[in-house]
């Protein structure tokens, strides 16, 4: 097993648009390290560099810039095979020709291990995998569920395989096989200690399965890494904040004043604890809070914001209430005995220690 580190890792492409210009598109001045056994979910939209970075670490790809190391050693310039990784995509890879067994058997055999140990090595991993009774059966006819297992289990049966990384190998799951698959791969990552790289776009694949998240943003960069409960409560930027979360933090611009925070068509006393804060007043603050901390009434209360309400959605445990005050708007989950109406007023208030507040993209209370 293995702990990964970037240091200051870079990466280009450059593409040909119309009339012969040229774009970069890049993966910038990543530091980052991931610790030995972890199980490690990348996260980010579509487009922003995961699969890049992932290939970057396998070594299917060479970057333009920075350092790529394992356990302390670099392996920037190492082959695949060197780095001793295994890379499971998101369609899955089997040998049709062959069966489950002689799939799971493949790396051992070219590595020339003595047979019995092959035979042991394969039983142990389809044990471990929950698929001793596909042994037999032609890898091709399987279903992609169980196509993508034995995928991982080609990558695991190496007793030195220093990570697996996972690239969305969920994509192709039937929706009511994904929880199964992903409660194996988070239970087999626990089970051996193996260092696993998870990259998904999806926030509740990657909360689930990782013990630590690193997300990254449209430009290429990291925006957080931390555990799951991190990157909920404390977001480093409004970015994060909004990413996760269903749905995401409401972000609202502000300013600050002597008395509180000015939002143009209301306003909010200044929290406690941020005027223990050394904050300039003016402009360009970003105020933040998630949907599920904003308190809500039917009734008007003191000190209680009015919003109006434009939609209600009711996902039948809650409900979530879009909300607007002139050029603003919220959403709120509420209960689900709560009879709100559309075009119907709503108090709410936003609790003190709920609040955070950003400036220049980063997080500052």
């Amino acid at each position: 097993m293995a702990s990964i580190e970037l240091k200051d890792f870079y990466h280009t492409y450059d593409a040909r648009m119309g009339k012969g210009e040229t774009s970069s598109f890049c993966i910038e001045n990543l530091n980052i390290k991931w610790g030995d056994g972890k199980a490690i979910a990348l996260l980010g939209p579509s487009g922003c560099g995961k699969t890049t970075l992932l290939n970057a670490i396998s070594g299917l790809i060479h970057p333009k810039g920075g350092s790529i190391l394992f356990n302390g050693q670099d392996v920037t310039a190492l082959s695949t095979k060197e780095r001793h990784v295994a890379q499971v995509f998101q369609f899955p890879v089997v040998y049709d020709s062959m069966d489950v067994y002689g799939n799971l058997a493949f790396p051992l055999k070219n590595d020339r291990v003595p047979r019995n140990e092959i035979d042991r090595r394969v039983k142990e991993i389809a044990g471990i995998l929950e698929i001793e009774d596909l042994l037999e059966l032609p890898a091709g006819n399987l279903i992609p569920a169980d196509k993508q297992k034995v995928s991982l289990g080609r990558g695991i049966i190496r007793p030195d395989t220093a990570a697996v990384l996972l690239d969305e190998p969920l994509t192709v799951i039937d929706p009511k096989l994904q929880w199964t698959l992903r409660r194996k791969l988070k239970q087999v990552q626990r089970q051996l200690g193996i260092t696993m790289v998870y990259v998904t776009h999806d926030q509740h694949e990657a909360l689930t399965f990782a013990d630590i998240v690193t997300i990254m943003s449209n430009d290429g960069k990291i925006a957080q890494t931390g555990t799951p409960e991190e990157i909920h409560n404390d977001p480093y930027t409004p970015f994060v904040g909004y990413f996760i979360g269903s749905p995401g933090m409401n972000i609202m611009e502000c300013s600050i004043t002597s008395t509180g925070f000015d939002f143009d068509d209301f306003a909010i006393p200044i929290p406690v604890g941020l005027n223990e804060q050394t904050l300039s007043a003016g402009d360009n603050y970003q105020f933040g809070i998630r949907p599920e901390f904003v308190q809500a009434s039917m009734e008007s209360r003191d000190g209680w914001l009015p919003f109006t309400i434009e939609i209600v959605e009711d996902t039948g445990a809650y409900k979530i209430t879009t909300l607007k005050a002139g050029k603003h708007k919220i959403k709120a989950r509420i209960p689900e005995e709560m009879p709100v109406v559309e075009n119907n007023p709503l108090w709410v208030h936003f609790p003190d220690k709920h609040i955070k507040l950003f400036q220049g993209n980063k997080r500052v209370f």
